[in-house]
């Protein structure tokens, strides 16, 4: 009799340890899902039309000699969007058409066209860093602020 109902326990805590577990999947399954829809909601989709301007990544770049220069290359048309991200562009040096994968492609954006006569060059003079430091009396200091009051100053004639 022992033996029966040891057996039947045992089976009743598989049973509630089964339900835990399909639980456990659920929540996993409704987290991912809940992720999922965040994550597509942030990402920003490319859509390209037939003769806009983009510019295409650089993959071949490895290494850059200034972090200032742009990793993006050329002025190119796009001529043909295909399915699943492939777009067919048009170099506009060279006339060649080649394909490519939508995720290296970033929209042209032309900004206003500011061209600027010589005769509109305004010069200014350049801007002198001076400062009077308290400790000097009114004598003029000609240096480099390091901190707070902390100056490296050469004494000139006032």
């Amino acid at each position: 009799m022992a033996y029966n109902q040891a057996g039947h326990e045992r089976k009743l805590q598989l049973q509630v340890l089964e339900e835990l577990r399909l639980e456990a999947d659920e929540n996993s399954q409704i987290y991912k899902e809940k992720v999922k829809r965040f994550h597509d909601k942030k990402i920003l989709r490319k859509e390209f039309n037939v003769s806009q301007k983009i510019l295409l990544f650089n993959s071949q770049l490895k290494l850059i000699v200034s972090k200032l220069r742009s990793r993006w290359d050329g002025l190119f048309v796009v001529t043909n969007v295909f399915p699943y991200g492939v777009v067919e562009v048009r170099d506009e040096v060279n006339n060649q058409n080649f394909m490519v994968n939508g995720h290296q492609l970033k929209p042209y954006y032309e900004g206003p066209n500011l061209s600027l006569n010589v005769g509109e060059l305004i010069t200014s003079p350049i801007p002198r860093k001076t400062m009077i430091h308290p400790n000097l009396g009114g004598q003029r200091s000609f240096g480099i602020v390091l901190g707070v009051g902390s100056t490296i100053s050469v004494r000139g004639t006032p």
